[in-house]
């Protein structure tokens, strides 16, 4: 009898056990946070990130890499029961354009971010953006390299300049935008002379890989994409058009309703952080958008590069009508 007992009384135990240890692992799981992120990032940047931020805050980060006209799409489809919860790395003018699918956050160190990349509405300045001309150093002499938007142009560069599509690629649609700014009234006929020379391409950062790998001849694209392969010892060099460019923020954005709105705000500071913005710089070419970290000794200071003022708003309320006018002007050209 005692033995029956005994046994009983094991297995009471056991069952207690495995009762407790099993609500606790279930309180483990609720308590561990997920933060779902829609990004037009490049990979590599994904991969050197990611985990870095995991290990940082014990929040898994779900990403979803997408075109940046994609991303805006899928957030805004969703709108009805969001899925995502940060809008992360796209154009600048895709998020003005889209503010009413935004919630505001005001991220820590507000402060320290730079007044002038305090541009948007209810999105964030994450990084400081600049387009550049990304030329192949075998393919082409210093002479032969184009030193403006208008050299694009040039007849011998026909089929060897790669781009990406402005109707897919916010930092593509930034480019056309980039060149209306600065020729104003002639600006069309300018781009249209640039755009019969292009190499469409479904990607932009597969842009300076092109240029890199021999494919074209120049690219255009953003400064940082480019100077990964400057970087890594690749047969490029990087060129800021004589006539002018655009240094502004690309952006992340608190998706409003998102399913989890506390981890998206501790992503939000985390990619701004001091220690973030830094490894960005180093490691990655991007320029901060905290005052209190300094720009890579390899490119060179914003004072030396001729930009031109960039109208957030007007680029974001002209999108529809510009982006159909390069889908004629393609059709129209045959690209």
């Amino acid at each position: 009898m005692k033995g029956k007992v005994l046994v009983v009384l094991v297995v009471l135990l056991l069952v207690t056990s495995f009762s407790i240890f099993a609500a606790a692992d279930a309180e483990a799981k609720a308590e561990k946070q997920t933060v779902v992120l829609y990004s037009a990032h490049t990979q590599e940047i994904i991969d050197a990130l990611v985990p870095r931020f995991e290990a940082e805050t014990g929040i898994t980060a779900e990403v979803v890499k997408m075109g940046s006209s994609d991303v805006v799409a899928r957030v805004k489809a969703e709108q009805a029961n969001p899925q995502c919860d940060v809008i992360w790395s796209i154009g600048g003018e895709q998020l003005e354009a889209n503010s009413d699918l935004l919630a505001s956050y005001e991220p820590a160190d507000w402060d320290k971010i730079d007044d002038v990349f305090k541009v948007g509405n209810k999105w964030l300045p994450y990084t400081g953006i600049v387009m550049v001309f990304v030329a192949n150093t075998e393919m082409l002499s210093d002479s032969e390299m184009p030193k403006s938007w208008t050299d694009l142009s040039d007849p011998s560069l026909k089929g060897m300049i790669s781009s990406a599509r402005a109707d897919k690629s916010g930092s593509s649609y930034m480019q056309l935008a980039t060149v209306l700014n600065i020729y104003k009234g002639t600006g069309w006929d300018v781009y249209k002379s640039i755009l019969g020379n292009f190499v469409l391409s479904g990607s932009s950062s597969a842009v300076p890989r092109f240029v890199n790998d021999g494919e074209a001849a120049v690219g255009i694209t953003l400064e940082d994409n480019a100077y990964r392969y400057v970087a890594g010892g690749g047969p490029v060099k990087i060129i800021y058009p004589s006539d002018g460019t655009t240094a502004a923020p690309d952006g992340l954005a608190l998706v409003k309703d998102g399913p989890n709105a506390d981890a998206a705000k501790k992503f939000i500071d985390w990619a701004l952080s001091k220690e973030t913005q830094a490894f960005l710089v180093e490691q990655m070419g991007r320029r901060p958008v905290r005052s209190d970290v300094a720009v890579s000794s390899d490119l060179p200071l914003m004072s030396d590069i001729k930009t031109v003022p960039y109208d957030f708003a007007w680029s974001a309320n002209s999108k529809k009508d510009f982006v159909a006018k390069w889908t004629e002007i393609v059709q129209e050209l045959g690209l």
